[in-house]
């Protein structure tokens, strides 16, 4: 192979590569709204971060288990002394009626001695209430990690269901620039036949150009619902989605009521589990803050090495070994009232926690009825808006049949127009606000279904 036919080799192969790296991004990837629930409970960092919590407080149980552990430790010293160390009460007798008291020098100025030390607790009252205060910890971790995800679930669905409205918006705004653009063909041809003003062209026209700015808004607006949604199922911004689902309005009849929605939300609701945890994890706060009150106890046992040289003559020295076993008791007796205050600061806590539960559930049950009613009027005004938009759209035929026979005028046209366009838009925004509403009653349970 010449130099020629490499250098032509490699530059197809590069050619080749930057191609095929150029189509694998700028695909675009088609995404359902199950899809993007299960990329979001999987890769949405804010779930990710909740989740840590759980591993943080597994390692709190582990921490607060370890108490009633044994401790092993060895603790090494080594020192040199620039004198032979002194010890008092030895030396020379002072002189009489003297108070001081003599003191002589012994040892070895290079000393070495190492401790295996072994500590058992036998008892202590705080070691069961920090074991259960750990593991309510991690109980309501979980529970709070649920209430997320449930929180960025509905998130979610709202904002996929919003870029799906925003595109039916769109094709509204399609069709309602369509028809001024067959009125703007229609006023042009009727002026060159004398039976139209020049006017009604002129408004024709500014009718068409009117549209073209709240399209090219629309279409910004989905662009940012698809960015946020990105965000939301944690995938590359630079990842090019689009929405596989439509715009589907599930059933209106059969609707809950308050009760048993009610009922759902209190058997199912991680955020009131973990609420009614907070009065568990006051309790043994209490227990915990009791428990510094009572004594201590402990097993000890020593083993000590230890030996004195000079001139660093460690391999010529005697190391005599001092064993011992024993027992320690720690009685508090008294540090300035501070226990109590802590217990009656713990028992203060749980008050605030079971006042702070009972007003929960009554919020709840004025959450339920709102958003009770929110889609029952939401499901009536579907049906109204749908009766609307069809007699609209009869109403726009006629007219428009009319005009071109030359029976009705433009403006009776352009009314037509502006109050299907309206009607049609009035049914768009029942269906997201009724479908808002379904999303919402389903967080106010706790469930995350599609």
């Amino acid at each position: 192979m010449t130099h020629k036919q490499a250098y032509i080799y490699t530059f197809t192969v590069f050619a080749l590569i930057c191609l095929f790296s150029y189509l694998a991004t700028g695909q675009t990837r088609s995404i359902s709204l199950q899809e993007a629930l299960t990329l979001t409970l999987s890769n949405n960092r804010d779930i990710k971060v909740s989740t840590l919590d759980i591993d943080r407080y597994e390692q709190q149980v582990a921490i607060a288990g370890s108490q009633q552990k044994p401790v092993v430790g060895v603790t090494g010293q080594l020192a040199h002394y620039f004198k032979s160390p002194a010890f008092f009460g030895f030396g020379n007798t002072p002189p009489s009626g003297s108070d001081k008291i003599p003191y002589g020098r012994f040892g070895g100025k290079d000393q070495v001695a190492a401790t295996l030390f072994i500590t058992q607790p036998v008892y202590n009252a705080g070691i069961r209430p920090g074991i259960q205060r750990a593991k309510l910890q991690e109980r309501q971790s979980r529970l709070l990690v649920t209430d997320r995800q449930i929180a960025v679930a509905a998130l979610l669905k709202q904002t996929y269901i919003q870029v799906l409205v925003l595109r039916e918006r769109i094709k509204l705004q399609q069709e309602s620039l369509a028809r001024n653009e067959k009125a703007l063909k229609d006023a042009k041809s009727l002026l060159l036949q004398g039976r139209a003003l020049r006017v009604d062209t002129l408004k024709a026209y500014t009718s068409v150009r009117n549209l073209e700015p709240g399209i090219l808004k629309l279409t910004y607006a989905i662009e940012v619902g698809k960015q946020q949604l990105k965000t939301l199922m944690g995938i590359d911004a630079a990842d090019q989605i689009e929405l596989s689902d439509s715009l589907l309005l599930p059933s209106t009849a059969n609707l809950l009521s308050e009760e048993e929605v009610y009922n759902e939300a209190k058997s199912q609701r991680s955020d009131l589990k973990a609420l009614d945890l907070e009065q568990q994890l006051a309790e043994q706060q209490i227990k915990l803050q009791s428990a510094n009150m009572k004594p201590i106890v402990s097993l000890n046992a020593q083993y000590l090495l230890q030996t004195q040289t000079s001139q660093f003559n460690y391999f010529n020295a005697y190391y005599p070994s001092t064993p011992f076993v024993g027992a320690q008791v720690t009685v508090p007796i008294f540090n300035g009232n501070s226990n109590k205050a802590k217990i009656k600061q713990a028992k203060i806590e749980k008050d605030q926690t079971i006042i702070r539960s009972a007003n929960a559930y009554e919020e709840l049950k004025a959450a339920v009825k709102q958003v009770v009613a929110n889609v029952r009027e939401t499901a009536a005004r579907i049906q109204t808006s749908a009766n609307v938009k069809e007699t609209a759209l009869l109403s726009y035929d006629i007219t428009q049949y009319r005009y071109a026979k030359g029976v009705a005028s433009r403006l009776e046209l352009t009314d037509a127009e502006l109050s299907l366009t309206a009607a049609q838009s009035n049914y768009l925004e029942a269906v997201f606000d009724y479908l808002t509403a379904r999303i919402a009653l389903e967080k106010s349970m706790g469930k995350t279904e599609q």
